[in-house]
């Protein structure tokens, strides 16, 4: 019981509120390996999980059996679930992909702007537990047991301040990396490379043409890029 109690006030634990330098820094970091086309590659395999991640929430959460999940070496990945091909559960899934990785941002900027760094890189790990078990491919596996242990190592044996500052990277690299994705889309969709995309999809499953689905996509995750950074900056400057 102790040993539950000492992990729960760890889970728990307040850190200091991160710096202006340590936010803007951690920003700038993540801006680097978004613009970098040398370091995007690598690093876009995050948003991939983040991508396929939120498909299987969603799907879960919509009363559909998820059936697995593949994430490729191009960065590419597959979310399978079964139930009706049509109908609301069907639309939020496929929409859930290119917003969740801006979502799941804006929740982690909701925590590390309430003190909870430490809270953030737990509720990473748990979420990339539950992904795990679903991943049917062995490159997904090594995918996501390498971003698992990097989390694992910064929550388990970094001081405080490098929790906040890794939680702050994470947090910007998933609200910078979102709309990067979705503009790729588009011009995936405009060298007809990518025919059967979230957004087509959605465009055979609703009247609104698939380029409007990729308006969408931007708007949610400019959106939640916007409002994280308020927030985040807001409590700095408070």
């Amino acid at each position: 019981m102790e040993a539950v109690d000492a992990f729960w006030a760890r889970v728990t634990a307040t850190v200091p509120d991160p710096s202006p330098t340590v936010l803007l820094g951690a920003a700038a970091v993540a801006a680097v390996l978004v613009l970098s086309p040398t370091l995007w590659r690598p690093a876009r395999n995050v948003v991939t999980i983040a991508h396929e991640g939120a498909h299987g929430l969603v799907a879960l959460a919509a009363g559909r059996r998820l059936a697995g999940i593949r994430l490729h070496s191009d960065t590419s990945g597959l979310t399978v679930s079964a139930g009706r091909p049509t109908g609301p559960g069907m639309v939020l899934t496929c929409a859930a992909g290119y917003t969740g990785p801006a979502l799941f941002g804006l929740g982690a900027a909701a925590l590390l702007a309430a003190g909870h760094a430490a809270g953030l890189l737990w509720a990473l790990l748990v979420l990339l537990a539950l992904l795990l078990v679903q991943i049917r491919n062995w490159f997904g596996l090594w995918s996501v047991l390498v971003t698992g242990g990097i989390v694992f190592a910064a929550t388990w044996w970094l001081p405080p301040g490098g929790q906040v500052a890794f939680a702050a990277l994470a947090t910007w690299f998933l609200l910078l990396a979102a709309p990067r994705a979705v503009l790729e889309l588009q011009t995936a969709r405009r060298r007809r490379s990518a025919p059967d995309s979230d957004a087509d999809q959605l465009a055979r499953l609703t009247p609104l043409p698939a380029v409007v689905w990729v308006g969408v996509f931007l708007v949610v995750d400019v959106g939640a890029l916007v409002l994280g950074a308020t927030w985040l900056l807001d409590r700095t400057a408070g």
